[in-house]
């Protein structure tokens, strides 16, 4: 390999890593992001009980908007989950497997997550179009059934990114033989 094609790689590796480091954050932000719209709904939760017991009237259709805010954030949390190799597993199973086996392992759940994320990226999409075309709301609030879908979409992509930023690193795990999930960067 020349000279120049030696800089023109490290280059290109330099560009993917810090892409990488982008999404990374990305997606560690948007799990925050969930996580103080579980915050923000607690409060309001704790807020219309106190409401409840003080007044002897809770905050109306509270019930609706923590249907909606849960699962606004549940979907949030997938992402990193999956980048930081947070989803369940049986290690019972691969304790004794070798580094090889394991990031085999982690490159096979890596792939099928992504394929859950296109499946679902896709059924979501047409879902919130359906829900866009029909203009259904919700009654008690009179907000659009849509809405909660573009967080998800959201939500979705950055599965789809994480699962194929797992891939890679049990690829690299593959070629060079080094492999624990728990010490790579999450």
């Amino acid at each position: 390999m020349t000279a120049a094609a030696s800089g023109e790689t490290s280059a290109r590796r330099g560009v993917w890593a810090r892409l990488i480091g982008l999404a990374r954050a990305a997606i560690r932000y948007w799990a925050l992001a969930g996580g103080l719209v579980l915050v923000a709904l607690v409060l309001m939760t704790a807020a219309s009980a106190m409401s409840n017991l003080v007044f002897g009237r809770p905050f109306q259709f509270d019930y609706d908007l923590v249907k909606y805010g849960v699962a606004i954030a549940a979907f949030s949390f997938l992402p990193y989950c999956q980048l930081s190799y947070s989803n369940v597993t049986v290690e019972i199973f691969t304790e004794r497997a070798g580094p090889r086996a394991k990031a085999a392992m982690t490159l096979l759940a890596s792939m099928i997550a992504a394929g859950v994320a296109l499946l679902l990226l896709r059924q979501m999409w047409l879902g919130m179009n359906d829900y866009i075309v029909y203009r259904e709301v919700m009654q008690s609030l009179r907000i659009a059934l849509w809405t909660a879908f573009p967080p998800a979409l959201v939500s979705l992509a950055l599965l789809l990114v994480a699962a194929l930023i797992t891939a890679g690193e049990a690829i690299r795990g593959l070629k060079t033989g080094v492999w624990s999930a728990t010490s790579q960067p999450g």
